[in-house]
């Protein structure tokens, strides 16, 4: 079984105990990951709010690439905003540090660090123009009107936006007012551009869209973006590394295709989705629901009942409950829309399930 563990940088780590935690290529198919710097780290990190009560962070280690996507993903509460916020120095730290580039910023203000927030809700002055949001804090720092105008049109030509350079935010879209707030973040030249949730205010159709853009725009300036999200499906769709948390620590630390394929506990199994837990004779296991196996009821599968059938398109989505010792909960079983069709089956009919032992994945205990 490969478990995956957090990526722990400690202070006085071997070079090759660093090398060994480097993140994971995107291609899942890479035999050895190109071994690139560490743009962020984050060594022993935590957060208490009181003395006595639980931490918010608790003793996290984690080095993210130079240049990669990271997204760190998990429930409300497990500790994913509170991390960014103490990257950004708009949260201080209990202890720990933070590393960018090789260099400590964790007693550093925000402005010093090297670091561009984008928030989730954009935060746009609603009486300035597009191009004088973008241009607000070379204004701040005395920068003359016609350079830091210069330097704000670019940058909103670099994300589409430069021919509504005029417009207020009440007259853009949603997608267009994430162009300028990009825009905004970039304009401080940062190394690490944070991310908190910046596509969950934007209807379906267009975070699809926008975080298409964003991983183009990541690929294309070679900045370390960290991102925020509760959404798997978007940490799927943009990370290089993904990060889980629960109960602010670490669950697991991968690829997406590493993550979702051999998550490390029942917990990252459960919170991924699109498996299902399952107690054998040689202790729990994860199985894909699209790698089960569906049958009428007979003597030699696994024996449930169906509960509910949903439609979804290209695929039909089953709601089962197992019998036995193997049950663990509910269980969920994806069928293609053309062996649906072929077979259907309704709710309360009595199945068996199967699957390839080697499809199964072992968690930790």
């Amino acid at each position: 079984m490969v478990r995956l563990m957090s990526l722990a940088v400690a202070a006085a780590s071997s070079a090759a105990a660093a090398a060994a935690s480097v993140a994971v290529a995107r291609d899942p198919d890479a035999a050895t990951p190109a071994v690139r710097a560490a743009g962020v780290e984050l060594v022993a990190l935590s957060k208490r709010y009181s003395a006595t009560g639980t931490p918010a962070v608790d003793g996290i280690d984690l080095r993210i690439a130079e240049g990669g996507y990271c997204c760190l993903l998990g429930p409300s509460g497990c500790g994913k905003s509170t991390t960014l916020r103490m990257i950004a120095g708009h949260e201080s730290t209990s202890s720990g540090d933070i590393l960018l580039e090789n260099r400590n910023i964790t007693s550093l203000p925000a402005a010093a660090r090297g670091t561009a927030m984008m928030f989730q809700s954009f935060a746009l002055f609603p009486h300035l123009s597009a191009l004088d949001n973008v241009a607000f804090s070379l204004k701040m720092k005395g920068i003359s009107k016609t350079e830091r105008h210069a330097r704000a049109q670019d940058l909103l030509e670099r994300v589409a936006m430069g021919q509504l350079a005029q417009r207020k935010p009440g007259e853009l879209s949603g997608g267009q007012q994430q162009r300028v707030a990009l825009a905004r973040a970039l304009i401080t030249q940062p190394r690490v551009l944070l991310l908190d949730e910046p596509l969950s205010a934007l209807d379906p159709f267009l975070r699809i869209q926008m975080r298409a853009e964003l991983r183009h725009w990541q690929q294309e300036l070679g900045l370390t973006f960290i991102h925020v999200t509760h959404s798997q499906e978007e940490a799927m769709a943009l990370a290089d590394t993904m990060v889980v948390m629960n109960h602010g620590r670490i669950e697991q630390v991968g690829s997406p295709h590493e993550v979702y394929n051999r998550p490390a506990s029942e917990f990252v199994a459960r919170f991924m989705g699109g498996h299902n837990v399952l107690n054998t004779t040689a202790g729990k296991v994860a199985v894909r629901n699209d790698h089960i196996r569906l049958a009428p009821a007979s003597s030699t599968g696994w024996p449930a009942t169906v509960q509910d059938v949903e439609y979804q398109g290209t695929y039909v989505l089953l709601g089962l409950r197992l019998e036995g010792e193997a049950a663990t909960g509910p269980v969920s079983v994806m069928l293609p829309e053309a062996d649906f069709v072929q077979r259907p089956y309704a709710p309360g009919e009595r199945v068996d399930l199967s699957w390839d032992p080697a499809r199964a994945h072992a968690l930790a205990a």
